[in-house]
């Protein structure tokens, strides 16, 4: 059962930190350094200072930017900058935004979520995860005592029975609102209504989670639980380690959408677009040759609507084309040990199939990857010759997600783009005071 909780969120003065805009940042995994530089100039109450808190010369164990980041988030709950919320709530979330042209408005609810190690209940991961995060994000966590950022998971809800307990909150009271360095909007409203987290907390009892974003996180979370209750910390299951921030969204939420994650390889031998024809011909039928026209390839995947067509780009000669995979069956012998939903992945086919079969044995071995996500990123890779091989791959869908995450698997690397990301500073959750 997934067990939910309403906390005593912290959340900003207004009055003493200026416009929520100012102030919020997006999670650590998003930020370059250009961006961390513009989000420390915005405030000295940004979120960025405890997110992802600048290295400083003569950095060491004792003082480095984990210790930075706590001293930060002490100094603004003892100036008030940071105020503990009086009662016990969840929060509605909704962002508003703009991906190809198209605007969406996708709402959840903030709350805490109990830990529990995957495998061992109903909260399901879809994604590998990597040790250096993990590692990056529990120093965080023992410096702090916080959840910073929230993990983002997803609970079907195709009734829109929790939709329904929240929508009177949005419309009883104004949110607090934040712009991002995007464009998005952000509202918050802050429900302390004891039956309607009471019916919250009833109807997500019997339902999955599945982490749509946050993966490191989630696993840091149930680290650091670990530890704290090996150090004789954690007084009872209700104490606040137990638990974990998390925005909750539901999986046919109109707002809810996955941004295709294209490649852009590098490190292989130029190769021509006849060329990547050739290799390819083994188990793909070439279905639409586009010219230099990348978007022309890429609408025709989204009409085609199946995973098993991919848009192919070569610098070399600056030509498109989309290949199809004939026989499905070949990937079974490609990848025996998943089951049939993860080997009908785009992403499968591709790494699986298409880059360690067909492709990087005869192009110099296995290539550099870089993942973007709008089509122009792509397209201008290509003019600046910044890869050889540059591939369009459809993007997964949440039935994928629930079925492959159903099935105890981890999709591929880089499967899944959640847009927009959840921003850091909308609440802080402690992991001390509860």
């Amino acid at each position: 059962m997934a067990d939910i909780r309403g906390f005593r969120g912290f959340r900003y003065d207004l009055g003493q930190v200026g416009s929520l805009s100012d102030v919020v940042a997006p999670p650590y995994d998003v930020i370059d350094p250009a961006l961390q530089k513009q989000l420390y100039d915005q405030s000295p109450y940004n979120a960025i200072r405890v997110e992802l808190t600048k290295d400083e010369p003569g950095d060491d164990d004792l003082n480095n930017r984990y210790t930075r980041a706590a001293g930060t988030l002490r100094e603004w709950v003892a100036s008030n900058a940071l105020r503990q919320d009086t009662a016990r709530a969840v929060y509605i979330y909704e962002q508003t935004f703009t991906a190809e042209g198209q605007e969406y408005t996708r709402r959840g609810f903030f709350a805490r979520v109990r830990l529990e190690p995957f495998g061992q209940g109903k909260i399901y991961p879809h994604e590998q995860t990597m040790s250096g995060p993990k590692a990056d994000r529990l120093k965080l966590y023992q410096a702090t005592g916080f959840n910073v950022s929230p993990v983002f998971g997803l609970y079907p809800d195709r009734d829109g029975e929790i939709a329904r307990v929240l929508e009177p909150f949005t419309i009883k009271n104004p949110p607090v609102v934040a712009k991002d360095h995007l464009g998005v909007t952000n509202r918050l409203w802050v429900v302390t209504d004891t039956h309607a987290i009471s019916t919250l907390i009833g109807l997500m009892g019997p339902k999955p989670v599945y982490i749509a974003d946050g993966h490191h996180r989630y696993e840091t979370g149930v680290k650091y639980l670990e530890e704290r209750k090996a150090a004789g910390e954690v007084a009872d299951d209700e104490a606040a380690p137990n638990f974990t921030l998390m925005m909750l969204v539901g999986m046919t939420d109109p707002g809810l959408i996955i941004l295709p994650t294209h490649r852009l390889f590098s490190g292989l031998t130029a190769v021509s677009s006849a060329e990547l024809e050739a290799l390819l011909a083994a188990h793909f039928d070439v279905v639409e040759r586009t010219g230099t026209d990348a978007k022309a390839a890429w609408d025709h995947i989204q009409m085609d609507g199946s995973q098993a067509a991919l848009g192919f780009g070569t610098v070399a000669d600056g030509k498109w084309f989309v290949a199809k995979l004939r026989d499905p069956k070949v990937m079974a012998e490609a990848a025996p040990e998943q089951s049939e939903e993860w080997r009908g992945l785009g992403v499968s086919i591709l790494h699986k199939l298409v880059v360690d079969r067909l492709v990087a044995p005869k192009l110099g071995g296995a290539p550099a990857v870089k993942y973007v996500h709008l089509l122009k990123e792509v397209t201008d890779a290509v003019a600046a010759k910044e890869c050889q091989v540059a591939v369009l791959v459809p993007p997964a869908t949440m039935e994928h997600v629930e079925q492959i995450a159903g099935n105890g698997e981890k999709m591929p690397a880089k499967s899944t783009y959640f847009y927009p990301k959840l921003l850091t500073g909308m609440v802080y959750h402690s992991l001390k005071k509860d």
